[in-house]
């Protein structure tokens, strides 16, 4: 048995090393959830965020946007020329996906100024990417709403999540610290 921990010790680490980042960071977030429910920003001030910095890449993209708090459910109602297409949820913020990203990375730790400096950059990437996937998906709905399941279940997951694996794949070759022998 203790053989068997030796020669797997490197990914036994990765795996808890992931797992409590993972499990730490989601927890922080989910009791920013908790205590952000009596801001003056709805649903959630990061929600609010990304909703506001959506419609705003619609208005410069030349939309008539308006954005609305929903009546009946925690979220912004993205509307373009008077026509709701889509509505701004706590999922639709990237932080999960930003959170999965950390720890990730920190699993994988290189040096700490180059692991928070790639942290930092490629959060901020996934935050602009999912503004942008939120202004096209609304775009795309707009123009092309029989496409509504393409658009949103497809295609734009995969762009982001293909982004945080292509980001993934650019910090174990060339940041990490791991060497090839030790996974």
């Amino acid at each position: 048995m203790k053989e068997l921990f030796i020669k797997y010790k490197s990914v036994i680490r990765f795996i808890v090393t992931f797992l409590l980042v993972y499990i730490v960071l989601t927890f922080a977030y989910k009791m920013y959830l908790q205590y952000s429910s009596d801001s003056e920003y709805y649903p959630d001030y990061m929600t609010h965020l990304v909703g506001v910095q959506s419609a705003e890449l619609l208005t410069v993209l030349d939309y008539d946007v308006k954005l609305l708090p929903h009546p009946d459910e925690p979220s912004l109602k993205l509307i373009i020329n008077n026509k709701y297409l889509a509505r701004v949820i706590e999922g639709c913020n990237s932080i999960s996906v930003i959170i999965l990203f950390i720890s990730f990375i920190i699993a994988f730790a290189g040096k700490f100024k180059t692991t928070a400096i790639y942290i930092l950059a490629g959060s901020v990437l996934i935050y602009i990417t999912n503004l942008v996937r939120i202004a096209a998906i609304t775009a795309g709905l707009y123009h092309y709403p029989k496409h509504e399941y393409i658009l949103h279940d497809i295609i734009f997951p995969a762009i982001i999540y293909g982004m945080v694996c292509l980001l993934w794949v650019v910090w174990v070759n060339h940041f990490s610290l791991k060497k090839e022998g030790d996974a």
